[in-house]
């Protein structure tokens, strides 16, 4: 039996539900990223302003395991690779943007949907303003500096309000990368695959390294609809049982996590990656791909769409009229449920996209009315956004409701919920749990 692979057909066939949701998200993104991480490194790191999306490219980038999460409070900490022994880097504190995506297996997601331990790439900035971050503020130069005990530099960046952060799937179908398998040593059901991770459309100029990664009998090998064991693809004579075998530079998708290796850390036991979950073929990915998205979908309709308020047009008596761009990111069928003359609700919202209020439920204190108007802006959108602007007019509009601040919007079509205490905040914006003092000092 052979194994369906990524061959040819995912170089010109990429899955229906991946490619709408990448149209959302902003197609735009790989090519601001690509031929330009040059950019990354400035004299002065960019920090983003209210009112306006940062640019992508102007994003630090860095990658590491995802150790810690407050998920209601939409932060975490992330044991940050750098320039030295992996193991020994302690977890550096992360807050999300209100605009700031989440990507699982190239669908959106939510923090609480990544499981601890995922390695995850990382776009982010300084925070935007200091006095209210939700995390510890650091030096600007954080990262260029030697932490010492063998850990090198790297490992806490003061770049730590997350625009974009996604595992290793979505970060390859986002720059059209596949990890090349070149060789399994295997014994008793574990060992170390040797792989590249190249572009999926020819190496062309690029240099590739070749990367050791460890595997386990716990790592899931997905083909299809199948989810396999170590041992399954051993007893098809797919890998031997043990010993080397020469892989051929087979294509796929890899999940990748950490966790300690058996060695004395010579020859990297310290520092390398561990597969979690092997994508052998295209429908392997579209349906882990479909499934997050599903997830998801449920997920914010229960929570309503965020977005942030561009314009305010007062009338007499309460009445007024807000203009609010839809944040980016989310399937493509949310979108779709705003629509011209449809009823909605809009509350006010933290920068963590915390519900103001919710005591009976975030419904019970929004502003009431219709949506007027729905434009989608043409040409390049900056990622964050959607693209997506609604003209929203209410007859009693509540204090949260102001430019540049974070509002929450859902169309009567999406059912009304209740949501848990720690979803949203009571008497002051500033209700935080548990405050920044939890994270170490540097």
């Amino acid at each position: 039996m052979k194994l369906r692979v990524l061959g040819s057909g995912f170089r010109v066939r990429v899955p229906m539900l991946i490619l709408v949701g990448w149209c959302v998200f902003n197609a735009a993104a790989a090519d601001n990223e690509s031929g330009k991480k040059g950019k990354e490194s400035k004299a002065e790191p960019f920090r983003p302003v209210p009112g306006a999306f940062p640019p992508f490219e102007q994003a630090h980038a860095y990658r590491g395991e995802l150790v810690f999460v407050d998920h209601a409070n939409r932060r975490g900490s992330i044991r940050v690779a750098g320039t030295g022994k992996f193991y020994r880097n302690d977890p550096h504190p992360f807050a999300m943007l209100p605009y700031g995506m989440v990507r699982q297996h190239g669908a959106p997601a939510d923090l609480r949907d990544v499981p601890l331990g995922t390695v995850m790439h990382v776009r982010a900035f300084l925070p935007p303003d200091p006095k209210t971050s939700a995390v510890p503020v650091l030096p600007v130069d954080s990262k260029a500096k030697d932490a010492g005990h063998y850990r090198g530099t790297g490992i806490f960046p003061a770049e730590n309000h997350v625009l974009l952060l996604e595992d290793e799937p979505s970060h390859c179908l986002r720059e059209g990368l596949v990890w090349k398998l070149k060789q399994v040593d295997i014994n008793g059901g574990a060992g170390v695959i040797t792989a590249t991770c190249e572009p999926k459309q020819g190496v062309g100029d690029a240099k590739t390294t070749a990367e050791d990664l460890t595997f386990d009998a716990g790592t899931r090998i997905w083909r299809g609809r199948e989810r396999l064991e170590v041992a399954n693809v051993i007893a098809e004579g797919l890998w031997p049982e043990t010993g080397k075998k020469d892989l051929g530079g087979q294509p796929v998708l890899l999940g990748i996590t950490w966790k300690p290796a058996p060695g004395d850390g010579l020859s990297g036991a310290f520092t390398r990656f561990h597969i979690s979950d092997i994508w052998l073929d295209d429908a392997a990915i579209e349906q882990a791909s479909r499934f997050q998205t599903e997830a998801h979908k449920v997920f914010i309709r229960s929570r309503w769409m965020p977005a942030r308020v561009d314009a305010v047009e007062y009338g007499a008596y309460g009445r007024a009229t807000v203009t609010a761009t839809l944040f980016g990111g989310l399937d493509a069928s949310l979108y779709a449920d705003f629509q011209k003359g449809a009823q909605a609700q809009m509350n006010g919202s933290e920068n963590t996209l915390k519900h103001a209020g919710g005591h009976y439920g975030p419904g019970h204190i929004a502003s009431n009315g219709r949506i007027i108007d729905v434009t989608r802006a043409t040409g390049e959108i900056p990622l964050g956004s959607s693209g997506i602007q609604i003209k929203f007019e209410t007859d009693l509009i509540i204090e949260g409701i102001r430019p540049t601040r974070i509002v929450r919007v859902r169309p009567e079509s999406w059912p009304k919920m209740q949501i848990p205490r720690e979803e949203y905040v009571n008497d002051s914006l500033d209700e935080r749990f548990p405050t920044p003092a939890i994270f170490p000092k540097y």
